[in-house]
């Protein structure tokens, strides 16, 4: 993120990245669907359930708009808390 946002940011390109943890989806449901599964993900995530799609587009639509036109270079963690990403 760092270097291709020093890299692209003269060209008015903006370089961010959303780093989910947990997130209840259809490739995830082989863990997040069985109670042992669910129990132990949620475990290490302070808000106590993973995500759902709608809660990791919030960000990235975020970023996509003017509002953040001026944020370069960033990783944003969106997992509950967890430390698992970045």
């Amino acid at each position: 993120m760092k270097g291709l946002s020093s890299e692209l940011g003269p060209h008015h390109i903006l370089v961010n990245c959303v780093a989910p943890g947990w997130v209840d989806t259809d490739m995830s449901a082989s863990v997040l669907r069985t109670k042992a599964g669910l129990k132990t993900a949620a475990r290490n995530i302070p808000l106590g359930r993973p995500a759902t799609a709608e809660e990791i587009a919030g960000p990235i639509l975020f970023l996509a708009s003017d509002l953040a036109n001026f944020i370069n270079g960033e990783t944003v963690n969106v997992n509950g808390g967890s430390v698992l990403c970045g």
